[in-house]
């Protein structure tokens, strides 16, 4: 089992990545009321809530399940009161335990209720998803989405522990694989070149399969890092939205039906290095590179939509600070920064 402690003052927490580890997770937590709420998703849940619940159970806990429609859709304001009242009916106190049993919109949602109900209840992220292992459960973004955009209803909440079982890999649907592999990428192209030339060498879903504990363990450091220099997303932090906000955008216009997360990050990368590259920001051939792996692990790289029709998205984008949009671009693989501008970049 490998282990990254994220230094966040007395807001600090371990990552703990390995195969095989879900039914050792009561040994790795600690409700002092006695009593854990598990939230998952009708995916998730069938395949791995007992072996989440038996383990809590053999270390004395008293635990409620509670399962949540699978998919972005979810991840909204109307979720959230059927959850308190249950946590309620629990008797679920402040010295008791939340987990978040799911991928990122289980994480997101699950967090921000753990946030709020009674002013903040401890919380551990168990991410199922390739997505969620590597980017989404560390850092303590929780949110919940609006009508006008994603994740705009949040609070930045650290979980107590994130715990990675890189073994749950195994059953996800191709899918959430390729979806989580935008952002393995999307860590390649802001801060490891490395990274990103490993990623370029690997052919098959098997053959990431032999290296995911040490690729996961990679993008975990990274974001490590980077959320101890800027917890509150004021500077460093927002390189991990490399691709994003037009990805956003996206998502939004095709009201999150048309686009898995992934994927519409795949496009943002693609479509804001095309334009930063021609403005001579960005090193010739790299939009080329980033191109060539998405397509590599089946990712999209363009859409129809006009970016004028994704305008009012953009505009929402958490990045904006006053009439300045913090767009995030490439000096090159490996190297990236903010560009303060506004959206009429996204139109160049």
């Amino acid at each position: 089992m490998k282990k990254l402690r994220v230094n966040l003052g007395e807001n600090s927490y371990d990552i703990l990545i390995g195969a095989n580890i879900l039914s050792d997770i009561g040994k790795k937590v600690e409700s002092k009321g006695g009593k854990v709420f598990i939230l998952s998703d009708s995916n998730v849940a069938p395949i791995f809530a007992n072996t989440v619940i038996d383990s809590l159970l053999e270390r004395g806990y008293e635990c409620k399940l509670m399962v949540l429609q699978a998919g972005e859709q979810t991840k909204n304001i109307d979720s959230i009161c059927p959850i308190y009242s249950s946590m309620l009916e629990f008797n679920l106190t402040r010295k008791d335990l939340v987990i978040t049993l799911g991928g990122g919109v289980i994480g997101d949602l699950g967090g921000f209720v753990a946030s709020t109900y009674l002013r903040g209840v401890d919380f551990v992220q168990v991410p199922t998803s390739l997505l969620a292992q590597v980017d989404s459960s560390v850092g303590g973004k929780v949110a919940v989405d609006l009508p006008e955009g994603k994740n705009l209803v949040g609070s930045f909440y650290q979980p107590k522990l994130v715990y990675i079982d890189t073994a749950v890999l195994e059953d996800l649907p191709d899918a959430y694989y390729i979806d989580g592999m935008a952002e393995i990428i999307k860590y390649g192209c802001i801060k490891d070149e490395k990274l990103f030339e490993l990623l370029e060498s690997i052919n098959s879903r098997e053959e990431f399969m032999r290296m995911a504990e040490e690729i996961i363990y990679t993008c975990c450091d990274i974001k490590r890092r980077v959320v101890e220099i800027d917890e509150k997303d004021n500077g460093e932090r927002m390189l991990l939205n490399f691709g994003h906000t037009y990805g956003h955008a996206i998502e939004k216009y095709y009201n999150f039906k048309g686009y898995s997360h992934g994927q519409a990050v795949a496009i943002g990368m693609a479509f804001i290095s095309e334009i930063s590259e021609r403005l001579g920001q960005t090193q010739k051939g790299t939009t080329a590179r980033i191109i060539k792996i998405l397509e590599q692990y089946g990712l999209p790289i363009k859409d129809k939509v006009c970016p004028k029709d994704v305008m009012s998205a953009i505009l929402n984008d958490k990045k904006n600070f006053g009439k300045k949009l913090h767009v995030v671009l490439l000096k090159k693989i490996g190297e990236s920064f903010t560009y303060p501008t506004d959206a009429e970049y996204f139109l160049k």
